[in-house]
């Protein structure tokens, strides 16, 4: 029998998610991929996959899949929970942060979490879609990989892992704070702002309600330029996660996995790879300061 996950109900958003396919920049390739990284790292290793394997990232809960053949599955990001549906026998609630094992014909609903904003799920196997350059990751800007899930989309899946996953407990659940404070690597472009560090250490900014996979919209004390570059343009030049980008309003924008390759407003700063992830969970309303430091981050 073929081994598949069948969407019988969705929410705001589903998508296949994996690692990401880095390195097709230069051809204007976004990287894609998991937005809160280790939360879907976790999954994967709840379930036994290896770490470059498919799961989904589920945005506000609202996804019910059913198992046509018996697998596991495990839930991370924000604190929370999965509902089993198995015919003939009452309904049952299961933690997150540890495999659930499935059988043929069982459904599996991921409810609304009740911080944060989105929650990964992995599947004994992985989810095993076409791959475009390299990863199986839907990218929302380019249009690449496979569309959002649909009720009656079918996923399919791999051979179950030989080793039987373990369970361990509520471990790593992704931090979903009502603020943050996060590190800033300052620069490239920080001259271009008035005091970049000082302004950037003072604000306090409020996450907006228009953000997604792309990024973050901050609003909060406007970051003016400097006299010098007031009516300058700047040339195109190349982005990375977490680029904090200032158009002319003086709003920053903390870019995300599915950000643009390139962009003509000056980016004053790079939020630290190690503390991006906070971005996947921060809901709307949520006050986020930076706390700026000199030098570049690991690995640019």
């Amino acid at each position: 029998m073929t081994r598949e996950l069948v969407v019988t109900e969705v929410g705001p958003q589903a998508l296949v998610v994996d690692r990401g396919r880095p390195g097709w920049a230069h051809i204007g390739v976004p990287p894609a991929g998991a937005v809160d990284g280790p939360a879907h790292a976790l999954a994967q290793r709840l379930v036994g996959n290896p770490a470059d394997a498919a799961g989904l990232e589920v945005l506000l809960g609202g996804l019910a899949l059913r198992a046509t053949a018996a697998t596991t599955v495990a839930l991370t990001g924000p604190p929370g929970g999965l509902w089993r549906h198995r015919v003939g026998a009452p309904d049952r609630a299961l933690a997150s942060h540890q495999p659930v094992h499935l059988l043929a014909g069982d459904v599996v609903t991921v409810p609304p979490p009740s911080t944060g904003l989105r929650g990964y799920l992995a599947v004994g196997g992985g989810i095993t879609v076409d791959p475009v350059l390299g990863s199986r990751s839907a990218d929302t800007l380019s249009g690449l990989g496979p569309p959002a899930l649909e009720v009656g989309t079918r996923l399919p899946l791999g051979p179950p892992p030989p080793v039987p996953p373990v369970g361990t407990g509520a471990i790593g659940v992704s931090v979903a704070p009502d603020a943050a404070v996060l590190r800033l690597h300052l620069g490239p472009r920080a001259d271009w702002v008035d005091g970049a560090a000082e302004r950037l250490r003072a604000g306090t900014w409020t996450v907006a309600p228009t953000g997604d996979r792309v990024g973050v919209r901050l609003e909060g004390p406007p970051l003016a330029r400097a006299a010098e570059r007031r009516g300058v343009e700047l040339r195109s030049e190349g982005l990375v996660g977490g680029a904090v980008q200032v158009p002319p309003d003086g709003q920053p924008v903390v870019f995300l996995a599915d950000h643009p390759t390139t962009g003509g407003y000056p980016v004053v700063g790079v939020v630290d790879p190690a503390e991006l992830a906070v971005f996947a969970q921060l809901r709307p309303g949520s006050s986020v300061r930076f706390s700026p430091v000199v030098g570049s981050p690991p690995g640019t």
